[in-house]
């Protein structure tokens, strides 16, 4: 696979982490998504311009390889301001660890009260990244996408969802809820863009079919 040039890290956005975490407790409403996530006509347009190449090999892979998940600020880590970000009524200790709040998992619709029962998604998994692009990257550069507070990279969602995902594409896996297809391309779409990695042909005709649910 050659070197991408990797556009996320031109303006040094890919390591812009959330400030104003807080140690001492807290709790409020949060954002119902993550930042970054385009309307469907851009989604479309950026699916046009990725480049679709074949899978890379799995060589060398090792989720060690995205150190995550990294101190943000104080105790609190990039699970933890993924945690504050898309719950409600989030109250955290001064570990920063969620004490209270409610999580409702857009992969399924599901709404979960305690922390344990939520995972946080990459939604282009880690090892995908790798074989489309990320094996050409250093190891700082993976472990800005693992922990990329910016893009619409990140989700709390049903840990079991999660887990039946894994590390698949879309067109292997998509969300229990087809309500939620849309949302999951346009997210889906936008990291493969920021990060310019490649998809394979199967991936793409997927995400059109998702997109045009939208």
């Amino acid at each position: 696979m050659s070197t991408r040039s990797g556009k996320a890290w031109a303006c040094g956005a890919a390591l812009t982490l959330v400030t104003g975490a807080t140690i001492a407790l807290t709790s409020g409403a949060a954002e119902a998504t993550p930042p970054g996530i385009p309307d469907a006509g851009t989604a479309q347009s950026e699916l046009s311009m990725l480049t679709v190449a074949p899978d890379g090999t799995m060589d060398g892979y090792s989720r060690d390889e995205f150190p995550h998940w990294h101190t943000v600020e104080g105790s609190c880590n990039t699970r933890e301001e993924v945690l504050k970000r898309d719950g409600d009524g989030v109250e955290v200790g001064s570990d920063c660890y969620a004490t209270s709040g409610s999580w409702t998992s857009p992969y399924d619709g599901e709404t979960w009260t305690s922390p344990s029962d939520v995972d946080i998604d990459h939604m282009v998994p880690l090892a995908d990244a790798w074989r489309t692009g990320a094996a050409d990257w250093t190891i700082d550069q993976r472990e800005a996408f693992a922990n990329d507070l910016d893009a619409p990279q990140l989700w709390a969602v049903t840990d079991n969802v999660n887990q039946s995902k894994g590390d698949k594409t879309p067109d292997v896996w998509k969300p229990p809820s087809q309500d939620d297809w849309c949302q999951y391309a346009e997210a889906y779409i936008q990291v493969k863009t920021k990060y310019d990695l490649t998809v394979n042909e199967a991936e793409k005709a997927a995400l059109g079919d998702m997109l045009g649910t939208c």
